[in-house]
């Protein structure tokens, strides 16, 4: 008893790196030396849905527990997206690229999520576990790219939850009738986009964790909650500011045409971000084969339909370029003579920002869970807790990584790089889901391989220079005359010469190949949308990866993955042996 009380209360070195490639430094030294075979080991191996599902999750040691229904799903995929982006970068984007025409840039952007959203639910209902997209690119597209794919979801979530708790500071300052910069600490210190600290966002991030670690039932109790007093005043904004409306504020709908239109979908998607999060939680749904597809699709066309009203609004209210960057919709009603709106608006904000809040942090504390008990990452973040049920070390880390960016730096900064990382994911997702249906190792012909890969290569790269073309500025159409042809005849190829190997078995995404394959394209093009400073960031943290990943990951999880091919010989054995005796 006093051994077990001594490995609860601490932490020994096996609880971060007990693989034998870190057992001592001539191991090490050894597994750098095989660095290019491991490489390719772990480029071509992909995990099964039965090992994600047994295997993989019995490294937490504990099960999470089954509390969620679809009702609870709806509301968590509600609470997850509406907050930040709606309330905030809906007025930025309006002001500086859109104008009216801000509601078409959400339509382009609810498109390309609703798309996502049926690649992730066959997925989500097939391999019901915490990993989520992680999970889904381990078993179709391997462990590197799932490695990439994880690395960028870390940073979707930490950057997403920095950015809503700057929001969060944005609209209390508001709801005090202050200016937002008054809750900040300007230095001088520090660069330009990193020198406005925001203590508030610290110890919002704070009581977030604290909640998210007690319970996942008591985290949808609440997010429910919540969710309802700010959906009664998302209405309330809609019908109020109707009442205020102005035509005359339409014109011109479109300032800066198709170009600014599809620059600010690229930043929008923001808005949208968070639904992958109630993908994870299908470990801890009752019937995912039921919840999740209801609760996922419901959730994303309720919302959509929330922002483009919302949008319509904002934009007859006012002005365009009259609009506040801070606080657009407050600030709205205050210049309509109605100030005491700009409360009821400033506190139903703050309460969809909190819920955001809170689902990410279950969110992405699931996915970290199922990331390290690949050993991909730390196994020190796969403990579940075992009152709980909940993974608290990788909720803590999660929140302190997300209350330090929060402190540091804007939000325009942040909405553009999490764009970048969400729609690359989506896009992943949505091949890995072609490769799902059209793939299946040992029984598709190495013919029908090939021809799936020249068709995804195709759709890939047609898409990739549809983008490119649209990025360089060029006003011409004879580019994408070729391009979309040929993502076009592509498609049309895949879905006609290669034949189907997989059926989905409880619930499928309709018309494929078309769905996953406009979804691929749409998320590129709006990549092309995004800074090149943003692409910068992006590069400098994915080189960051694979750092990580030749020094430590890579050597984890194959030390990880040879165990366990070595426990299936071992327990195959002594099945065969106990079934002749």
């Amino acid at each position: 008893m006093g051994g077990e009380t001594r490995r609860r209360c601490g932490c020994s070195k096996e609880d971060f790196l007990p693989e034998e490639s870190f057992k001592s430094f001539s191991n090490y030294i050894g597994a750098l030396k095989e660095i290019p075979s491991r490489f390719k080991d772990r480029v071509l191996s992909r995990s099964l849905d039965s090992r994600e599902l047994h295997e993989v999750k019995a490294q937490s040691q504990h099960e999470m527990k089954k509390t969620l229904n679809w009702w609870d799903l709806i509301w968590f995929g509600m609470g997850a997206v509406i907050g930040a982006g709606i309330f905030v970068l809906t007025g930025l984007e309006a002001r500086d690229h859109a104008g009216p025409a801000v509601v078409l840039s959400y339509v382009v952007s609810g498109i390309s999520a609703l798309l996502s959203v049926f690649c992730y639910t066959e997925f989500a209902v097939e391999i019901p576990v915490a990993g989520g997209s992680f999970a889904y690119l381990r078993v179709e597209l391997g462990d590197f790219m799932a490695f990439i794919a994880a690395g960028n979801i870390l940073l979707e979530y930490v950057i997403g939850g920095a950015a809503v708790s700057r929001s969060w500071t944005s609209y209390l300052a508001t709801l005090l009738n202050h200016d937002p910069e008054d809750f900040l600490i300007k230095t001088d210190a520090l660069a330009e986009g990193y020198n406005y600290l925001d203590p508030i966002a610290v110890g919002v991030c704070a009581a977030i964790c604290v909640l998210a670690v007690l319970s996942t039932k008591g985290s949808s109790r609440l997010n429910y909650i919540a969710s309802v007093i700010h959906v009664v005043v998302i209405i309330f904004i809609i019908i109020a500011g109707l009442c205020k409306a102005d035509p005359a504020n339409y014109k011109p709908f479109a300032p800066n045409g198709p170009r600014g239109i599809f620059q600010a979908s690229a930043v929008l998607f923001f808005a949208y971000v968070g639904f992958d999060a109630v993908s994870t939680m299908a470990e801890e749904t009752i019937n995912p084969a039921k919840d999740i597809p209801i609760g996922l699709v419901g959730s994303m066309v309720i919302t959509t339909v929330f922002y483009c009203l919302m949008a319509v609004t904002l934009c007859l209210m006012q002005p365009y370029s009259t609009i506040d960057v801070n606080a657009p919709f407050s600030v709205a009603f205050e210049k309509v003579g109605w100030s005491w709106a700009k409360y009821i608006v400033a506190a139903g904000a703050l309460k969809g920002m909190t819920t955001v809040l809170l689902v990410s942090a279950v969110g992405q504390a699931r996915y970290l869970t199922h990331i390290a008990r690949t050993h991909m990452m730390l196994p020190w973040f796969a403990q579940v807790n075992g009152r709980t049920g909940t993974p608290v070390n990788a909720t803590v880390a999660m929140l302190l990584a997300t209350a330090v960016i929060a402190f540091f730096t804007k939000l325009d900064i942040l909405s553009n790089l999490l764009s970048i990382s969400t729609l690359f994911i989506f896009m992943l997702v949505a091949v890995a889901l072609l490769v799902r249906r059209y793939y299946v190792t040992g029984e598709t012909s190495a013919s029908d391989r090939n021809k799936l890969t020249a068709c995804l290569v195709l759709i890939i790269g047609s898409s990739v220079a549809t983008a490119a073309y649209w990025g360089s500025g060029t006003t011409g159409w004879i580019g994408y005359a070729i391009t979309v042809p040929i993502w076009f005849i592509a498609t049309v190829c895949l879905w006609s010469l290669v034949p189907m190997a997989r059926e989905p078995k409880l619930w499928g995404v309709p018309l494929v190949p078309w769905l996953p394959s406009a979804s691929i394209a749409i998320n590129i093009f709006l990549l092309g949308s995004i800074d090149r400073a943003s692409f910068e960031r992006f590069g400098i943290w994915t080189a960051f990866l694979m750092v990580y990943y030749v020094l430590f990951g890579l050597h984890a999880s194959y030390d990880t993955a040879e165990i366990a091919a070595a426990n299936r010989e071992i327990t195959k054995g002594a099945s065969i042996e106990e079934g002749t005796t």
